[in-house]
């Protein structure tokens, strides 16, 4: 007999960037400024029903739509994958990615979640893409440069978030 579970999984990070709440948010809606963290290709209307599509890594797709914009608190939105060639099995629209920005003197804690997640390879596999990826909104929208995302030039399943 297998065993299922509806239980849905979750991962969180929290981080502190040296940038006010409405420059961080630039960063997380702005295709422009998303691109110097995060993708290669961006499109996102920071609107209820607006659409977000990231194409993260060349072949790896992201899909959904913005669920939420209470700039510059709160962010969410659907997150998935279009079929590709090392896409996750997690399907577009079907988790969901919070961005929280809070003041904190002069900068923000930025708590971040990713809920809905199938299973616990899934959990590891978002893990080690967001652990890639928040690090380097914290160098963007702190006003540093984070280079050029090395990420971009593979298709590796280890380098999608």
């Amino acid at each position: 007999m297998t065993e299922t579970t509806s239980e849905r999984l979750e991962l969180r990070r929290e981080l502190t960037i040296a940038a006010r709440p409405e420059t961080v948010w630039g960063f997380l809606v702005e295709p422009e400024k998303q691109l110097r963290w995060m993708g290669g290709a961006v499109e996102l209307d920071p609107r209820p029903g607006g659409v977000v599509r990231i194409e993260v890594v060349s072949g790896n797709v992201v899909r959904g739509e913005v669920v939420e914009a209470d700039p510059p608190r709160r962010l969410v939105y659907a997150w998935g994958w279009e079929e590709g060639p090392d896409s996750p099995v997690v399907p577009p629209g079907s988790t969901t990615v919070v961005f929280e920005l809070e003041p904190q003197g002069d900068g923000t804690l930025l708590r971040f979640a990713h809920l809905d997640l199938p299973n616990v390879e899934s959990v590891e596999r978002h893990g080690h893409g967001w652990d890639h990826y928040l690090p380097r909104l914290e160098v963007a929208a702190g006003g540093g440069d984070p280079g050029r995302d090395p990420w971009l030039e593979t298709t590796s399943p280890d380098a999608t978030s």
